[in-house]
């Protein structure tokens, strides 16, 4: 399941490689290709600073160019894309609904479950970690702030609230209340350079209105957030016209269509952080469904070949005592 891993941020995205992202091509013949997980200056900081990692993440969206801040699922993959070299991570909502047996963006899964998820991926690695707050986990302004109340509690250095109401007949917030949902949220943090990340879902609910989309980011932006992110932009043009129409950073999400834009045309275009939302996940499933095809289909088992050696694995996770029951 995990032998895609290290190149699944680009053959499932279909992007090509940052700065910041080490290739793996082979995970049996380079075991030595994962980044050590001891601190280097200036990049990967204790584990038990979160003010530093609130600070390094503030950091990444100031310096030059764009970077990719990959979705880890639970706390393994989370540690496994650390080790392949990246500046920060972030969690998603599909890969944890995918893990349970749920279907994403259904409310199946509640305000616990995905900070307890956060929690685990906090705790795991040294980066600092962004949340798929998904939309607050209610309707009202007063939920959006609890939900981020309780992000920073957890050790959080940022998270994405949405416009999306899950109704599906009326899939998006009226403007003037997505407005006050951000602005609640905003108020209630603590930490400045706890990052909040506004989204606007027009694209991916049916709703491909450019001239409202950039709207609500403006007023997002204005409202108080630190980045802004429309998921499902149908081309490299709309991405240009989102960065250009606001003075906050722009997150771009690769992987729910299959476009060819690298990592440089989008830094180039203006965006400044890169997600792959739940695309890792996706792909590592594909791995084990293909996998297991070929072991009820055929009997054979060449799959093993891929994957990723055992001791490969435990190298990059930790050893803890067993807790007692």
């Amino acid at each position: 399941m995990l032998s895609l891993l290290a190149k699944c941020m680009f053959e499932a995205t279909r992007i090509t490689p940052a700065t910041n992202a080490v290739l793996v091509e082979d995970w049996r013949s380079s075991p030595t290709r994962f980044r050590r997980n001891t601190p280097r200056k200036g990049r990967i900081m204790s584990a038990s600073d979160p003010q530093q990692k609130l600070s390094q993440f503030a950091r990444l969206h100031q310096a030059k160019g764009a970077f990719v801040m990959p979705n880890a699922w639970d706390a393994g993959s989370a540690r496994l894309l650390e080790a392949l070299g990246f500046s920060a991570l972030a969690t998603t909502s599909a890969g944890l609904a995918f893990s349970m047996g749920l279907r994403d963006s259904s409310g199946s899964l509640s305000r616990h479950q995905v900070l307890g998820n956060a929690r685990s991926i906090v705790e795991a690695t040294n980066l600092p970690v962004s949340a798929d707050l998904e939309d607050g986990f209610g309707p009202s302004p007063e939920d959006c702030a609890q939900t981020l109340s309780e992000a920073e509690a957890v050790g959080l250095c940022g998270g994405t609230i949405e416009d999306a109401t899950g109704d599906p007949d009326n899939p998006i917030y009226d403007f003037g209340h997505a407005v006050e949902r951000i602005e609640a949220a905003v108020a209630a943090k603590t930490r400045p350079e706890f990052l909040i990340t506004a989204r606007a879902e027009n694209f991916i609910y049916d709703r491909p209105d450019l001239d409202d989309t950039i709207k609500r980011l403006q007023a997002f932006e204005k409202a108080g957030a630190d980045v802004v992110y429309a998921p499902g932009l149908p081309d490299i043009e709309s991405v240009r016209d989102v960065c250009q129409a606001v003075s906050v950073p722009v997150n771009v999400v690769v992987g729910l269509s299959a476009t060819t834009y690298t990592v440089d045309q989008l830094s180039q275009a203006g965006v400044k952080r890169i997600s792959t939302g739940g695309s890792l996940a996706r792909a590592a499933l594909g791995e084990m469904i293909r996998a297991a095809r070929e072991l009820l289909d055929n009997g054979t088992y060449r799959y093993a070949e891929r994957a990723i050696a055992d001791a490969d694995v435990a190298r990059q996770m930790r050893t803890v005592p067993r807790a007692v029951e």
